[in-house]
């Protein structure tokens, strides 16, 4: 599809595009798009090639079109007032206020919907969680952790895909709390967060683990073990601290686990259930299969189960062998110490820093940072400058501030592909949208990508996320340069064009929405629609529209005239000595009418455009 052909679908009533044309273009231009392993555009000092360096912290002010390109990366996107205001301090002194943010609970947003829904007899259910994340998403002051506590869920994955987890809409909520909450502690603790969860037991099937039983031929569960192990902490190849693979002496990658370390850590994971109170002897064999319910067992950490009451020794006192690690067999057993040991283990393998630092750049800043960019993330994570290991607050700091992330990319692997949900909350936060309400109600579910985004928060539909993070599409010769493009998988000619409709009504505005976003500032420069575009190109594209395109969309912009005023007829001369006011022209209506066209012409065309769509 050529401009000239965005510029007239913009003026259809519905958007249609057959045959994958501009998911192709995607492809295209992903692989024509700026910066990363080339380093041409890093900065100074090469950053994309040799060892780890400090990253470059400006402590000077960043100009607006660097603060709103900062922004698009560390929140959830831009606004224009948080762009001036960032203008005025320095990152790291916008970090120390972040880091001090309060965090507002998506479980107490679920207890009064719940109260709310109970009064009329109703209740709540997955959609609850939604309006709530959308009302921090969009209107939470703490952005910073808005956007880290997102990234993460997309690495810690629970989902509502899963039936069980659709009728815990608080069990979910209160997840996603302890995620937003530890993103700004400490890594370790974070596991310990996800291990003990109780969605996270449901979801990953190590809630009610019970030990081997020699009798009947039964083995613990392995899947909180594998996914622990593969997707949260290590991986499944070793990894140099730069991210790139340790290739064995046959010159296949080496593997980071065995089968027998994965047996032994089945066995860790055993013995743990739902909450069940504060007493030792509340935790009863009905409680671990999941009868006589604790009323907030949804959101406590799960409990171990040791024979504190009758018939409730669950947990493996067997030997446990793991990455050289053994604990010996018990005779009493010790579940939360087996847990800490496992945990602490898997923490301080050397592959999790550029393991889990590579997934965090992909998720804020580039699909393919170069090797170095890794190193030093890797590097924060090992020791934040005064030796503590896996302190978040230093990995967000070196992700974003690194001088790859700072500075625009130019040549083949920079930026990556903006997620459907994040162009949404771009949109939405760009033009100060509030809810009638105040709780965020009406985007809900937006999974379908027919009609909407091909992707909902906390909705993914395996625990690997919407994408892989080593997602190649075909075409376009990523493959052979090396390349990926994660989002990319969520991409297709159905998705494509459900996105297109679906922004299309979010760029217009609709008083019997719950949500309003204001064009006030738009409207103003209706009139000058280059200056129009160029708050397009601010507020959208952090200074990164290219020439070409703000020419193209300038010139589809002033195609739409808008009306010469029409004048009534002057009234009688006043003998007042105070001046009339200014007549309203008779076709004010029609004026504004036209400077509204103008305006959902050029913020249309700009989140249309794949210039939009990757995220430089």
């Amino acid at each position: 599809m050529d401009k000239t052909e965005e510029m007239k679908l913009a003026r259809e009533p519905i958007v249609r595009i057959g045959r994958g044309v501009l998911a192709t273009a995607l492809v295209v231009a992903i692989a024509a798009c700026g910066g990363g392993k080339d380093s041409a555009d890093a900065g100074s000092g090469d950053p994309g090639s040799g060892g780890p360096t400090p990253p470059v912290v400006a402590t000077d002010a960043p100009t607006k079109t660097q603060a709103s390109r900062f922004l698009a990366q560390a929140t959830m996107g831009p606004t224009a007032a948080e762009i001036d205001r960032l203008s005025t301090m320095s990152y790291a002194t916008w970090f120390d206020e972040q880091f001090a943010k309060a965090q507002t609970l998506h479980r107490l947003y679920i207890n009064q919907a719940t109260a709310d829904a109970a009064a009329v007899g109703g209740q709540v259910s997955e959609v609850n969680f939604f309006d709530s994340w959308w009302s921090q998403a969009l209107a939470g002051d703490d952005q910073l952790r808005q956007r880290a506590a997102f990234a993460l869920s997309e690495i810690f994955v629970i989902s509502f895909a899963n039936a069980t987890l659709q009728a815990q809409p608080r069990g979910v909520a209160s997840y996603y709390d302890m995620l937003a909450e530890r993103a700004f502690g400490n890594f370790r603790d974070l596991l310990d967060g996800v291990t003990y969860h109780p969605m996270m037991g449901v979801y990953l099937t190590h809630l009610k683990n019970q030990k081997e039983d020699a009798t009947t031929g039964r083995v613990p569960d392995l899947n909180f073990a594998r996914e622990v192990t593969q997707l949260f902490t290590i991986g499944q190849y070793k990894l140099n601290a730069d991210g790139t693979t340790v290739m064995g002496a046959n010159g296949r990658p080496t593997l980071a686990y065995s089968s027998a370390d994965l047996d032994g850590l089945s066995q860790v994971f055993t013995g743990l259930s739902w909450y069940a109170g504060p007493n030792l002897t509340d935790r009863t064999s009905a409680r671990f299969f999941g009868g006589n319910a604790n009323l907030e067992r949804d959101w406590r950490p799960m409990q171990d189960y040791n024979q504190y009451a009758p018939n409730t020794s669950f947990h493996s006192v067997s030997a446990k062998t793991f990455w050289q690690t053994t604990i010996a067999p018990q005779t009493t057993p010790d579940t939360v110490g087996d847990v800490k040991l496992a945990l602490d283990t898997l923490f301080n393998n050397p592959n999790v820093g550029p393991f889990i630092g590579k997934q965090l750049i992909q998720r804020l800043v580039s699909s393919n940072p170069s090797p170095a960019y890794v190193a030093r993330v890797a590097a924060a994570f090992d020791n934040n400058g005064s030796g503590v290991r896996g302190d978040m607050k230093a990995v967000w700091k070196a992700i974003l501030l690194d001088p790859e992330a700072r500075a625009v990319g130019t040549s083949t692997s920079a930026g990556k592909l903006r997620e459907p949900v994040l162009r949404l909350a771009h949109l939405l936060r760009a033009f100060n949208a509030v809810s009638k309400s105040g709780r965020y109600t009406g985007i809900g579910l937006t999974d379908d990508p027919a009609t909407r985004l091909n992707q909902t928060p906390m909705f993914a539909p395996t625990v690997f996320n919407f994408f892989r993070p080593g997602y190649v599409p075909s075409g376009a010769g990523l493959a052979q340069s090396g390349l990926v493009a994660p989002e990319m998988q969520l991409t297709h000619e159905l998705s494509v064009a459900g996105y297109m409709n679906y922004i299309r009504t979010w760029t217009q505005l609709d008083a019997n929405r719950d949500i309003q976003h204001d064009y006030a500032a738009e409207l103003a420069l209706a009139a000058t629609p280059a200056d129009l575009v160029e708050r397009m190109n601010l507020l959208l594209f952090g200074g990164t529209m290219p020439e070409a395109l703000r020419a193209q969309i300038v010139a589809a912009v002033t195609s739409r005239a808008i009306p010469a005023p029409v004048l009534p007829p002057a009234a009688p001369a006043s003998s007042a000595s105070a001046p009339a006011p200014a007549p309203t022209p008779t076709n004010q209506a029609q004026i504004d009418a036209a400077k509204r066209d103008r305006v959902y012409l050029a913020v249309f065309l700009s989140m249309a455009a794949p210039d939009y769509l990757i995220q430089k």
